[in-house]
């Protein structure tokens, strides 16, 4: 089976939408991320605005972390397909293109002066990252140049002041940051924690007020559910396209980016003028309560007590009938309530993302949905939750269970830096950061026969979700029911009996 080649592409080998196979572009976006997300969304775009003659933007994709898919880029010509599928208007829709825009891929634990030259290229006027909702945090560690620091803001920090003294901070010498990473004000803290930093490390005060007066860090929403590979799929999808893609990228066709920046600079990057649903806008706080309250507060109160009830996608977790009527429960009577925003516009984007869920082309892994899930609690479930404790002056069942089924996920065993959960189906991976892995693995270890204890050690770690849940009325209380059910009953059984047997009858 033939592989991509950008020369095979130039020469129309392939039956696939593509802008082109050679020459490469000159890099004008620096991106850390190679994870699915990011080339099924904003590489995919800037190809499709390449293609339209709107840009010539190059992009070079940096792994954020040592383990990564670098190489396997490098063995396809940095090329790679975006497959599109759906339901729009009733109707199934599929789209397939081969994305180039891709002109580099390194490891900067590797090559770090590859980086370093990356970001002091003159040419370099955009930086692209998601690095999960843990990415953006400030976390001390000292000036190391020669050798890639460890977290992402250090390494934003220390390549901006690569280029400030290569460039010789000149005021066009500046670059527009484009966090996708799901935090509020995304753009606003990877700012605040590089500048952290540059106080930290001693930098020149001239350092500082350049990155303050010259680069744009700018606030973002991304909305694509973006599963990634067709594994199942993969022999089939080669038999039918006539290639071998190992990084093929399954993608639904929604796609919406929210950027809050003025408007000159969305000429610099006019994807909006491609057709693509690219939205600049002066305040994207109302965007981001919806998408990241409705569809990914969703998605986190579901996925770990639907896994852990033994499903494996986001589409079986729609077609069981006890977990399907857990999420519309939660859906409708406990997150969408208090989004605030008129109640048609809230009520008719929940029935879109419910109808996205059930996208019957997109296999999306409820286990990839579990990554540094406290965090994600943390950021799209609990405001909800407040929410709803402040008019009804206690902790929603629903949004409850949700936590008690975080716990129950957690429940791991440490060996050789690895934490491994067990569930009916077999083991599966516990992946966090290494301080909310050690801090979940000791709470249950010191309390694993005293439930009520348990919740209230997690609960009240201010580490784990910066502030004492255990303050929030009936929350404690009713987590550790929850929880003493699941133990009991099993995690469905116990879902079941949270949402009432009548409402799981078919």
């Amino acid at each position: 089976m033939r592989s991509l080649t950008r020369d095979q592409l130039a020469g129309g080998a392939f039956d696939v939408a593509h802008t082109g196979g050679a020459p490469t572009l000159p890099v004008t976006i620096l991106q850390v991320g190679d994870g699915n997300f990011l080339r099924g969304f904003v590489d995919w775009m800037v190809d499709v605005a390449n293609g339209q003659g709107l840009c010539k933007a190059g992009v070079a994709i940096a792994q954020p972390l040592d383990q990564g898919i670098a190489n396997l880029l490098k063995a396809q010509d940095n090329l790679y397909t975006v497959l599109l599928r759906g339901i729009e208007g009733g109707r199934e829709v599929e789209s397939r293109r081969a994305v180039s825009c891709v002109s580099e891929a390194l490891n900067p634990y590797a090559d770090w002066a590859r980086m370093v030259e990356l970001a002091c290229s003159p040419a370099l006027r955009f930086f692209v990252s998601n690095t999960t909702e843990a990415g953006i945090a400030d976390r001390e560690e000292p000036y190391t140049p020669g050798t890639c620091q460890d977290s992402f803001p250090a390494k934003v920090a220390a390549l901006l002041h690569a280029r400030y003294k290569e460039l010789g901070g000149s005021a066009d010498s500046g670059l527009v940051f484009l966090p996708c990473e799901l935090i509020e004000a995304n753009g606003a803290n990877l700012k605040r924690i590089v500048l952290a930093h540059a106080k930290r490390w001693g930098l020149e005060a001239g350092f500082a007020d350049w990155v303050e007066v010259h680069n744009h860090f700018l606030n973002t929403l991304v909305d694509r559910i973006v599963p990634g590979y067709p594994k199942d799929e993969a022999a089939a999808l080669s038999a039918k396209w006539g290639y071998e893609d190992r990084l093929a990228v399954a993608a639904e066709p929604f796609h919406v980016w929210v950027i809050e920046g003025p408007a000159h600079l969305a000429e610099e990057l006019p994807l909006h003028k491609a057709g693509l649903n690219v939205v600049w806008t002066d305040d994207l706080q109302p965007y981001r309560t919806r998408k990241v309250r409705i569809l990914n507060g969703a998605h986190t109160a579901s996925a770990l007590a639907a896994y852990c009830a033994g499903l494996d996608t986001v589409k079986s977790m729609m077609d069981d009938p006890t977990v399907s009527a857990y999420l519309n429960t939660v859906m409708f009577e406990e997150i969408v309530p208090y989004v605030p925003l008129p109640e048609a516009e809230r009520q008719d984007y929940a029935r879109t993302i419910m109808e996205r869920f059930g996208n019957p082309y997109i296999r999306h892994e409820l286990i990839s949905i579990t990554l540094n899930s406290v965090s994600k609690w943390q950021v799209r479930v609990l405001p909800s939750l407040k929410d709803a404790v402040a008019r009804n002056g206690q902790a929603p069942a629903g949004l409850s269970f949700s936590l008690a089924a975080l716990l129950r996920f957690y429940r791991g065993t440490l060996a050789n830096g690895a934490c491994t959960g067990e569930r009916d189906a077999g083991s599966y991976p516990i992946s966090d950061n290494a301080e909310v892995i050690a801090a979940m693995s000791a709470a249950w270890a010191a309390n694993a026969g005293d439930l009520p204890a348990l919740v209230a050690a997690i609960l009240s770690d201010v580490r784990l979700w910066k502030e004492d849940l255990t303050a929030i009325p009936g929350l404690a209380a009713r987590v550790a029911d929850s929880l003493a059910a699941i133990e009991a009953k099993g995690m469905k059984a116990a879902m079941a009996d949270l949402v009432g047997a009548e409402l799981v009858a078919g």
